[in-house]
């Protein structure tokens, strides 16, 4: 028989292929509740992150419903085809963890190599940010050109390609669903107001400040999105 290739798997979808082939089984029936978020953390050795990113997976997948406020139900299949989530899709409480550390040291390093023009595109970044903001749109075009001005001021083409490249998986399915529960008019507010602090930092050329004011901006991004479900808004 030929040998059949190894495909590592991310953690959270070892979760949903365990919690799938439940459901398939018959162990959580249909209109079922699943059990709490920490419930399940427990049961599998794994973090509450970890579990609600294979939820947002089965989601997308059509195996399960998320109500704000009540819990995660399972879903008829039986006249559902919705597509598998690629297997290179990263989980976004991970993803947001990652860009914590790259995006901490770019952001010193953008204090101390940055030049006016990059400080100017900064903070038109910020200022896209607030316009888009004040109109109702997402603004993730301003959020975008803010992370990939700070890095383009490192100066180091490998950091801006990576930088560029974990951003631009905000717009997979996984982190578009999430985000579409906890995204809304204040948590952009907020996460704003932690960009002008990034930018304050960098531009004083204090790289322990800009190191530590990203570090704290992606840390509250990680909080924003891993709140209470009966903190989310309707979908």
């Amino acid at each position: 028989m030929p040998l059949q290739s190894i495909e590592p798997k991310r953690l959270y979808r070892q979760i949903a292929d365990q919690l799938r082939a439940l459901i398939a089984k018959g162990e959580f029936a249909t209109g079922a509740r699943l059990p709490a978020e920490r419930d399940l953390a427990r049961q599998l050795g794994v973090s509450r992150p970890s579990v609600r990113e294979a939820l947002i997976a089965l989601e997308v997948e059509g195996w399960v419903e998320v109500r704000t406020g009540s819990g995660v139900y399972v879903l008829d299949r039986s006249k559902r085809s919705s597509p598998a989530v690629e297997v290179t899709e990263w989980g976004p409480l991970e993803l947001i963890r990652a860009r914590r550390v790259v995006e901490g040291e770019t952001a010193a390093l953008a204090a101390i190599h940055g030049k006016k023009r990059d400080f100017d595109a900064m903070r038109r970044a910020v200022d896209a940010m607030r316009a888009q903001a004040d109109q109702s749109v997402m603004p993730l075009e301003g959020d975008r050109a803010f992370h990939v001005a700070i890095v383009e001021a490192s100066g180091n083409a490998v950091l801006v390609e990576t930088v560029q490249g974990f951003w631009d998986s905000r717009y997979g399915p996984l982190f578009t669903r999430l985000g579409g529960y906890f995204e809304n008019a204040v948590s952009w507010r907020h996460a704003i107001a932690e960009h002008e602090a990034i930018v304050a930092a960098i531009v004083a050329r204090n790289p322990d400040a800009a190191r530590a004011a990203m570090h704290a901006h992606m840390d509250k991004s990680h909080q924003r999105y891993s709140a209470s479900w009966r903190r989310a808004k309707a979908a």
